[in-house]
């Protein structure tokens, strides 16, 4: 690859995961690597961000900047805005809309930053062709980001159009599901081997199953995705995005379970329809259990990975009795099993009654969380360790 052809991308990501998505870039064989706020900036060429959008498990966005200026008040915005030459990048047929951050002294109502950028382009195109394009905020033909810290504005193109999260297989929902991203953040942060079984006991509508499903058998994230940014760009080659598309991916043999339960007989159905959108029904098995009845299978090891109530959304009479339960269970039922548990309910964790051996804060939306790991060794660690 030609130093020329490459450009500067940035990938956004949620908090805590900006270091496995830096792992995903290498293995994509982008350059120039640094990790920024809540994402990562990475160079490559038109090819590597095509796959950037199809296979990155972490990513929210690739954005793709066209422009960096300096710009104090609104005139100096609109001027640098309008002297890009837009009609390169989408025709005046075509729709837009502007997605803006602002984090400044000189900028404070980022709507309004939107409002002049939107300006900015209709205007040049009105002066060009008597004709202008026109915004729209649902399912635009090109999204445009504009970010200002202090006086440094970024203009960018949005290549992956609707966030990179929105997978293309989940058909319904719980009443508090897990963002895809962030499950398959969760999976490549632990332990787990994607040889031996994973299991998640309270699994709502299943995203923690599909994901660990689609990277246990080398599935690519974006193949369920009807569409991207950039494929409504100028300068979209269909033919290199064919080729990317069919590429063989790294597919792997799985010779292990991927196993879901959880209390709710609604919450499987909806998990089942979701699976099987996926084209995963035979990849994982699903049981009507509450996590007090569940036995994971004995003499095997794996590792847990679940999302349980946090006493927020979700409702529970005794939150910190359930999570009593939770490290009694683990104890009893899941040795020799590694355990992840996602919860924001810092209080109800200390009464799981175990000691984490590895801590990560994340966010699920905007909860602040702790992702916990408990090693559950045969008998007690006592006994593990007694000479």
């Amino acid at each position: 690859m030609k130093e020329e052809q490459k450009f500067k991308m940035f990938a956004k990501t949620f908090h805590g995961l900006e270091d496995v998505l830096k792992k995903e870039l290498i293995h994509l064989r982008a350059s120039n690597i640094s990790i920024g706020n809540r994402g990562v900036e990475f160079y490559g060429d038109k090819a590597l961000m095509y796959k950037a959008n199809f296979h990155l498990r972490t990513a929210l966005k690739i954005l793709k900047p066209i422009a960096e200026f300096k710009a104090q008040h609104e005139i100096e915005l609109y001027d640098a805005v309008k002297s890009i030459p837009w009609d390169t990048i989408f025709d005046v047929h075509q729709t837009f809309a502007i997605d803006s951050v602002v984090y400044s002294q000189h900028f404070s109502h980022s709507k309004y930053v939107a409002l002049k950028v939107k300006d900015a382009i209709v205007d040049q195109f009105r002066e060009k062709y008597k004709k202008r394009p026109y915004v729209e905020t649902e399912n635009p033909d090109v999204q445009i980001n504009i970010h200002i810290s202090d006086n440094i504005c970024t203009l960018s193109l949005d290549s992956s159009g609707e966030s990179l999260h929105k997978r293309g297989y989940r058909i319904k929902a719980t009443k508090a599901p897990l963002n895809e991203v962030l499950a398959a953040g969760m999976i490549l942060l632990s332990d787990w081997d994607f040889k031996s079984n994973f299991i998640d006991p309270m699994c709502g509508s299943g995203t923690l199953l599909i994901e660990a499903a689609m990277i246990a058998y080398g599935i690519p994230p974006g193949i369920y995705r009807q569409k991207f940014g950039f494929e409504s760009w100028k300068d979209f080659d269909s033919e290199l995005f064919e080729k990317i598309y069919e590429e063989e991916s790294e597919t792997k043999t799985f010779k292990s379970k991927i196993i879901g339960s959880d209390i709710s007989e609604i919450a499987i159905r909806i998990a089942r329809e979701n699976i099987s959108n996926a084209a995963l029904k035979r990849k994982i098995d699903l049981n009507i259990t509450p996590i007090e009845n569940y036995t994971p299978p004995e003499n095997e090891k794996g590792t847990i990975i679940t999302n349980p109530p946090y006493g927020e959304r979700l409702k529970k009479t005794n939150i910190q009795d359930f999570y009593s339960t939770l490290g009694d269970l683990f104890k009893d039922k899941y040795q020799g099993y590694s355990i992840w548990l996602l919860s924001s309910n810092l209080n109800a964790i200390k009464y799981i009654g175990l000691k984490p051996s590895n801590k990560i804060t994340l966010y699920n939306g905007p909860l602040e969380c702790k992702f916990l790991k408990y090693d559950i060794y045969q008998g007690s660690k006592k006994r593990k360790f007694k000479i």
